[in-house]
């Protein structure tokens, strides 16, 4: 067995992908639209899994996209969030906040931060290896809405 990826509804294709490519950094590989069906699949993947993927397929996120669709998506209690590491969660978040995205729970440990993405997927961000030490602002920073 082998895991592909996660599949995400989104309602703005547009917005999804500035904030997943342009704001968090994902690279899309592929897109497909099918008329037929009224919907787009568009699949990303993230840079370090790429390139240690050469031989293999690596993990993918899947943004489904419905046409005309004016469903309002939530999420359950039974969704939890997506995990990525990063090499330095201070350089990350201050990133992240610089193009406009709200870091809703700060990496106050060196550890850890959350962020949302357009249709409110909670996307956990993980330090690679052990915590940074703790550092302002960050260290005093409130946590902002749900992650």
């Amino acid at each position: 067995m082998k895991f592909l990826h996660t599949m995400v509804r989104v309602s703005d294709l547009d917005a999804s992908l500035d904030f997943w490519c342009n704001k968090f950094g994902l690279i899309e590989r592929s897109r497909t639209e099918y008329p037929e069906g009224k919907f787009t699949l568009v699949f990303l993947t993230a840079s370090e899994d790429e390139e240690s993927s050469s031989e293999h397929h690596a993990p993918e996120l899947e943004l489904t996209y419905n046409w005309n669709s004016d469903e309002k998506l939530e999420t359950g209690r039974s969704w939890g969030h997506l995990a990525y590491s990063v090499p330095n969660i201070y350089e990350a978040c201050n990133d992240l906040l610089n193009k406009g995205v709200t870091i809703n729970r700060p990496p106050r440990d060196g550890r850890m931060a959350f962020i949302k993405s357009p249709d409110n997927v909670s996307i956990e961000l993980l330090q690679q290896g052990d915590a940074l030490q703790p550092t302002e602002p960050w260290a005093s920073m409130d946590n902002v809405g749900e992650w």
